[in-house]
């Protein structure tokens, strides 16, 4: 079921959104060469409880996955892509690190990601996490009243061929709201004119994800982590995001990307 927020409730999903922003920008400054992710695991447990909000990952158990997620981070490097369950991996120079956090607060969701290279970045690298990001942003622009679902996912595919990466179509952005998955899902490829009309009051967290030379996809052992079936790199960009009469609303920007 689709649920459309009020002004005040999208208002209540953006505390959150400041929360998640938050703390993603601390993960970004503190992980280095050197650090452990377990360490950055229990950095953001220690957000989390002085904040007051409650982990959507702690304990989910979707279809996917080897039984309940017993962390509140996903933390994926290099070829790992998405669900990455923080272990003992002590970061490296030159690592691509994915950071994907949602929480709620007072009973309001918000998700978001993002990538960075700790230590000495390859351009290579760099290019790829650019792509997403300007992904995010075209399926940002997209996500307007009257038009489709179908047009954030081809917004999302145009970047992606423009810059020669392959889409997966497995995993999407999705509705959020009192929960982290909601309906409806948005794929990252699709055509534009399709799917559910777009309107004031639905919340979406829209994450374009490329591996760099394939569209398939692996699972570790852990049952969660995702990787490129070739391993090449990585990157992932979220953002929880409000459709309003006067445009979207990014409810998760950070202070380093506001202009």
């Amino acid at each position: 079921m689709i649920e459309l927020k009020s002004p005040a409730e999208i208002e209540r999903m953006h505390v959150t959104g400041r929360f998640v922003a938050e703390v993603l920008t601390e993960v970004r400054e503190i992980a280095d060469v050197g650090v452990n992710l377990l360490d950055l695991e229990h950095h953001v447990r220690g957000m989390i409880d002085r904040r007051g909000a409650v982990s959507c990952y702690w304990d989910y158990a979707p279809s996917f996955g080897e039984g309940p997620f017993r962390n509140v981070i996903c933390l994926s490097v290099n070829d790992a892509v998405l669900h990455g369950k923080p272990h003992d991996y002590v970061l490296r120079d030159g690592d691509v690190l994915s950071a994907d956090f949602a929480v709620t607060i007072d009973g309001w969701a918000a998700d978001s990601a993002r990538t960075f290279v700790v230590g000495t970045p390859a351009e290579e690298d760099l290019r790829l996490i650019r792509a997403t990001e300007e992904a995010l942003e075209a399926a940002i622009g997209a996500a307007r009243p009257g038009n489709r679902v179908g047009d954030v996912s081809a917004a999302i595919w145009a970047v992606a061929r423009e810059h020669g990466y392959p889409v997966s179509t497995e995993f999407g952005g999705h509705g959020i709201g009192r929960t982290m998955h909601e309906d409806v899902h948005v794929s990252n490829k699709g055509k534009a004119g399709r799917g559910l009309t777009l309107r004031a009051g639905l919340t979406l967290a829209l994450e374009p994800w490329f591996c760099r030379t394939t569209d398939r996809i692996v699972y570790d052992e852990d049952g969660w982590t995702i990787r490129s079936a070739d391993g090449s790199r990585t990157a992932h960009s979220e953002h929880t995001v409000a459709i309003t009469d006067d445009g979207p609303v990014v409810l998760t920007r950070r202070e380093d990307e506001r202009a």
